[in-house]
Parts: structure tokens; C-alpha cells; sequence
């Protein structure tokens, strides 16, 4: 009974099929559902009854045709119905559609799998094995080309399958844990470890932790258990056999992007407009660069080539897939960095920031060579490009900043005089500036050169002894632009003796700061003697303007005829006194900052003043006419004491 139920089944099935498949697509169609309707309607069962009956019709009426002249021996049967042609020529199943028809009842099995495949490796092997089989299926068919209708439908077949594979794959990048075995215990989080957290970065409502930096850079990141590397690579393998290569690099960078993208985030690096840069005030500015050097040298020395080595793993053997998949992982955050570069550079040239930028610069500048070999593909070459090129921009900008300073020093105004004399604050400012700025000679020296296309290569040698080099010819320039700036400032004072201490200090300022540092190295000895020699003119125009006329006093004449009468040697001690008490007055508050050429001019006061004081009062002495009147207020050491007490003003 059972039998005849199931035969039963079957010839209601044909019938079915007899009298809605109209096209061959369509019964193939039919008989699909109904295999996966019913157990006992299996594929093999369908197409088995289907030919019999086709060949039972066929032979039926072959045998009417022949016995048309001969007596029947019983009453003829009535005629079997039509045979639709689609079933009459119905050719009997080939090993290739019941290859694809295996295939599509074990793939459809894994494809609507409710869990991740590659949680049961026999699974994976199983499923891997399945589409290994349905790609050389696929190739044989469009090999032969003669069955149009079944290559269609492994093609489809062969699209359900990578798109499982796709998602199976990202899902092995994203949450390697998910199908990796559990460590004993698991991993326990140390809640007595402080992390820095910057609540403010703009990353969403949870903080992001932000990374110690580091200095040891010969580190690479694992992101992947060697298991998993396994497992990505024979999937990626199949995608690009199955022609799937583009997609598969398409979903690698998908799903590496979200880790990049945090691990940028946790170098507490946000994204910011070239206007937003711009506009940023430099103490903000000034801590972007400091987070952005270390952020820069860690993504470009350990997380890129890090991506580069996993990539390499997971695409094997499968260029340029490999190539693809890295630039598009890393080519956001690369660029984000490299835009911020960029920016600063094109930004405000302030003097004051030139430090940064050379750091910037010189972070960027060493890690080009060791670039070379992660950027080696054709599809990475325009990232090395644009590293490449913001480090030029930089060294533009170190350039422009240099002249900026310049510009700074002619704009200063000559409007308030330094009290006393003393040493200007644009003066303090340039030497300390161009002081500091020697501690970055080489990278000053590379980029002054205009060598800048050369960056990443050896460095340019620094002569020691080449005051003629680019940057010592621009420091000179800078030199020469202050002391015109500083001549100009010194005719505010009224007093040509103060303007000439004024510009005494200055110049032995710049001496004492070009001496103290690699300045002096630049400038070269024919510069330092021909600025000692200015403080020595300066020397000489002071002495000669604030001690003239006490020196023209103090003259006497000699002995005998043509000598000054006793009287008129009177006059002049008193005038001398009243000079004296002038110039203390007066000079005490002003100021020799430098010790040495302090106690210099002072001695070469004293040297002048001294023995012409001390022959008026013995000519005085001497004279019995002014004997009588004669009052001495001070005595040679009180005149040398008053000396000493020079030049101690307020502004000291």
C-alpha cells in the first residue's frame, strides 16, 4: 500500500508538472519545490519517473504504428494523452546536474545556518569542500558552453556561497573569539590599573582610553590568532578563484577599518577641517602637535606595516587582492594624519611656532625610508606619495617661518626706550630664538639647502667650518636685519652717551649668546670680530660724549709761559666738581648688564679721568695764589669710588 501511495504521488507530481511547465525553466522550477516539499519527492525520484514515463509513451506509440495491418487480438486500448514536447525529448539526467544538484542540497545546508560555520571546524572543512567542488563545476560548464540554463543556476548557487563566505570572513576579522576556543578562566580585566581616559574627544558617549606613548617602535601587532590567519586565508582563497577577489578585499578593509579607526581614537587623535586648524588658538594647536608626533610615528612604525604583515598573510599568494584590501584599510586614518600635516603647515607662520613644526617635520622625515617597503605595491605608492609630500610642505613651512622672523624683527617699533640703556627685549628674543633654534641645525641646514626632494635619503653632512652654508647666509641676514633694527631704536635716547651703552649692551648680548651656542660656528670668526670691534666704537663714542667736557676741564696746560693763572685752575676744579656730581647722578641709573664690559669701561674712565684730576689738583697745590682759597671736595679714590658706582641702575 505504501508503495502504490508513493506511486500515486509521484504520477499526481508528473501531472502537475505535465500541465504547468511549459518551459524547460519552468518544470525545473516545479520539480525543485516539490523535492524540497516532500522527502519522498526527491530530485533523483522526479526525473527518474518523469523519463520512464516519457519513454513508456514514446515506445506506446511506436507499437500502434507497427501493428496498424494486423488483426488485434483484443479491443484497442484507448490512445495515452499527448505528450508534451518539452517531456517527449526530455534527455536523461547528465552527472553534471546531478553534480550541481548535490552541491546546491550541501551548500543550502550551510548557507542558512543560524551560527558562524567556522564554530565546528568539520563544518568548515565540509562547507570549503562543497565550494571547491561547486567552482570546478562552474568552470567545467562555462568550459563547455552547451548547457546555458544549468551554468545560470550554479552561478547562483555559487553567489549564495560567497556571500556566506563573505560574512563568515568578516566575522572571522571582526570577532576572531567568537569561534576561537576559551582560555581557562578567560582574561580577567586588572580593575586597579588606571588608564587616561579624554571624556572629550567627540568619539561618542563612551571614553575612549588613551595609549601610553612609546619609544620602542620594533613592535608588531598580532591582531589575528595564527588560527584565524588560517581560516581568512582559505575563504579569501576560494573568493578569488570564484572571481569573488575584489569583494573579498572589499570586506577585508571593512572589517580591519573599525580596529584601525579605534586604535587611531585611543592615540587621542580627533579629526579636524583645515579651518578648524587654522582657527584653533596655538596653546590648542601647540597640544594637537604634540599628541599628532607620537600618533603619527606609532600608525606609520607599528600599526600600517603591522596591517601590511596580516594582509600578506591573509592574501598569500592572491595579488594584487592583498595590495587592494591594505590601501583601502588604511588609507582613511593615513590621510586624516597626513591632512593635519598639512594644515599646520599652511597655517599661521608665527616665529614661535617653528619648533613644532621641525619636530613634525623630523617625524616625519626619519620614517620615510622604512616606508619604502610598506608602500612597495602600485596601489599604496600614492600614500608614500603624499607622506612624502607633507614632509615637503613642512620644510616649506620652517622656511616661511624664518622669514616671518625677519619680517617680526623690521616691524618691531621704535617707539619706548629701555631704561638705562639696558638690553631690548627684541634682542632677547631673536638670540634666544636663534639659539634654540641651533639645537635643530641639521634638519635647519637640510631644509635651507632646498633639498627637500631628497628627504628620506642620507642626510646632508653639516661643514662645521662653512660659514657660507644656506642657513648660516639666512642667520646672517637675520643679524643684520637686528642690528639695524637696534640702531634705529637707539636714536629714541636723547643722550648720545646713553644711546651709545644702549647699543654697547645689545651688541655685547649678541656676542655672549652667538659664543654660548652653534651660532658661532655659523656666523664664523670674521663676523665675531667685526661685531667685537662695533662694541668697542660704541665704548669709544660713550667715553668721548659723557666725559668730554670733564676731560676738557681738566686740562691744564704745562708749566711756564702760557700756563693758566691761579684763579681760572680754581674755576676749573669747581666746574669739575659740579660735572663730577652730574655724571654720578645721572649714570648711576643707568646699566651695563655684561660684568666684564662693565668693569671694562669703568677702568678705561678711570684711566683717563683719574691722573688728569689728579694733576689739576697739584698744579693747584703747587701755586701759592690758590693755596690760600684752594678746597679739595674730593679726593683721586673718591673720584675712582664714584667710578666704580657706575652703571648699577635699576634695569641691572
Amino acid at each position: 500500500m505504501a508503495e502504490d501511495g508513493e506511486e500515486k504521488l509521484l504520477a499526481t507530481v508528473q501531472h502537475i508538472v505535465k500541465t504547468l511547465g511549459r518551459t524547460d525553466t519552468m518544470t525545473e522550477d516545479i520539480l525543485k519545490v516539490f523535492s524540497n516539499y516532500d522527502g519522498r519527492l526527491s530530485l533523483d525520484k522526479l526525473y527518474a519517473t518523469r523519463a520512464a514515463a516519457a519513454v513508456a509513451a514514446v515506445a506506446a506509440a511506436g507499437g500502434a504504428g507497427a501493428g496498424e495491418h494486423s488483426v488485434p487480438a483484443s479491443p484497442p486500448m484507448p490512445p495515452p494523452p499527448a505528450v508534451p514536447p518539452s517531456v517527449a525529448v526530455m534527455p536523461a539526467v547528465t552527472s553534471l546536474e546531478r553534480t550541481v544538484r548535490t552541491l546546491d542540497r550541501q551548500i543550502s545546508q550551510f548557507v542558512t545556518m543560524d551560527r558562524l560555520i567556522w564554530a565546528d571546524s568539520a563544518d568548515a572543512d565540509a562547507f570549503l569542500e562543497a565550494v571547491d567542488d561547486l567552482i570546478g563545476t562552474v568552470q567545467e560548464l562555462d568550459a563547455a558552453g552547451t548547457n546555458r540554463g544549468l551554468l545560470d543556476r550554479a552561478d547562483e548557487l555559487l553567489s549564495r556561497c560567497m556571500a556566506r563566505l563573505e560574512d563568515e570572513f568578516r566575522s572571522l576579522i571582526e570577532r576572531p573569539d567568537d569561534v576561537a576556543p576559551a582560555a581557562p578562566g578567560g582574561f580577567a580585566s586588572d580593575e586597579s590599573e588606571e588608564e587616561d581616559y579624554d571624556a572629550d574627544d567627540g568619539y561618542g558617549d563612551e571614553p575612549i582610553p588613551i595609549a601610553k606613548p612609546v619609544s620602542d617602535f620594533d613592535v608588531v601587532i598580532d591582531a589575528l590568532p595564527p588560527g584565524s590567519v588560517s581560516d581568512v586565508h582559505q575563504i579569501a582563497r576560494r573568493m578569488v578563484d570564484a572571481g569573488f577577489g575584489r569583494e573579498c578585499a572589499e570586506a577585508y578593509a571593512a572589517a580591519r577599518r573599525g580596529f584601525i579607526d579605534e586604535s587611531v581614537a585611543r592615540l587621542g587623535i580627533r579629526a579636524r577641517t583645515i579651518d578648524e586648524v587654522h582657527s584653533l588658538p596655538w596653546e590648542e594647536l601647540e597640544f594637537d602637535i604634540a599628541r599628532w608626533i607620537p600618533a603619527f610615528k606609532m600608525v606609520f612604525r607599528i600599526l600600517i606595516p603591522s596591517e601590511r604583515r596580516l594582509c600578506d598573510r591573509v592574501f598569500d599568494g592572491l595579488a594584487p587582492y592583498g595590495d587592494l584590501a591594505f590601501v583601502a584599510a588604511v588609507r582613511t586614518q593615513a590621510l586624516q594624519l597626513i591632512s593635519f600635516g598639512d594644515a599646520v603647515s599652511a597655517a599661521s607662520r608665527a616665529p614661535e611656532r617653528l619648533f613644532r613644526v621641525i619636530d613634525m617635520y623630523e617625524a616625519v622625515r626619519d620614517l620615510l625610508p622604512d616606508l619604502d617597503p610598506v608602500f612597495a605595491d602600485p596601489y599604496s605608492a600614492a600614500l608614500r606619495a603624499e607622506v612624502s609630500a607633507v614632509c615637503n610642505t613642512l620644510g616649506s613651512s620652517i622656511k616661511g617661518i624664518f622669514m616671518e622672523l625677519e619680517n617680526l624683527i623690521r616691524r618691531d617699533p621704535a617707539r619706548v626706550s629701555v631704561p638705562g640703556g639696558g638690553i631690548h627685549p627684541i634682542t632677547r628674543y631673536v638670540m634666544n630664538y636663534l639659539r634654540a633654534a641651533c639645537g635643530s641645525r641639521q634638519t635647519l641646514e637640510e631644509v635651507m639647502e632646498g633639498d627637500l626632494g631628497a628627504v628620506g635619503g642620507a642626510a646632508i653632512a653639516v661643514d662645521p667650518d662653512r660659514p657660507t652654508s644656506s642657513l648660516a647666509v639666512h642667520i646672517a641676514w637675520i643679524m643684520d636685519v637686528l642690528h639695524k633694527n637696534l640702531e634705529t631704536k637707539s636714536k629714541i635716547y636723547r643722550d648720545p652717551p646713553l644711546a651709545s651703552i644702549f647699543l654697547m649692551n645689545n651688541g655685547k648680548y649678541i656676542i655672549h649668546k652667538v659664543n654660548d651656542s652653534e651660532l658661532g660656528v655659523l656666523l664664523g670668526d670674521e663676523w665675531m670680530k667685526q661685531m667685537m670691534s662695533r662694541v668697542r666704537r660704541w665704548s669709544l663714542e660713550y667715553q668721548r660724549g659723557a666725559w668730554a667736557k670733564v676731560m676738557s676741564v681738566l686740562q691744564t696746560g704745562g708749566p711756564g709761559i702760557g700756563s693758566l693763572p691761579a684763579k681760572a685752575l680754581l674755576q676749573k676744579l669747581r666746574m669739575f666738581n659740579g660735572y663730577l656730581e652730574e655724571i654720578c647722578a645721572i649714570q648711576s641709573e643707568w646699566v651695563i648688564a655684561d660684568e666684564q664690559l662693565r668693569e671694562d669701561v669703568r677702568a678705561a674712565i678711570t684711566d683717563s679721568v683719574k691722573p688728569a684730576y689728579m694733576g689739576l689738583i697739584s698744579r693747584l697745590k703747587s701755586s701759592p695764589e690758590a693755596a690760600q682759597d684752594l678746597f679739595i671736595k674730593h679726593s683721586p679714590e673718591d673720584v675712582e669710588a664714584r667710578i666704580q658706582h657706575l652703571f648699577e641702575g635699576v634695569s641691572k
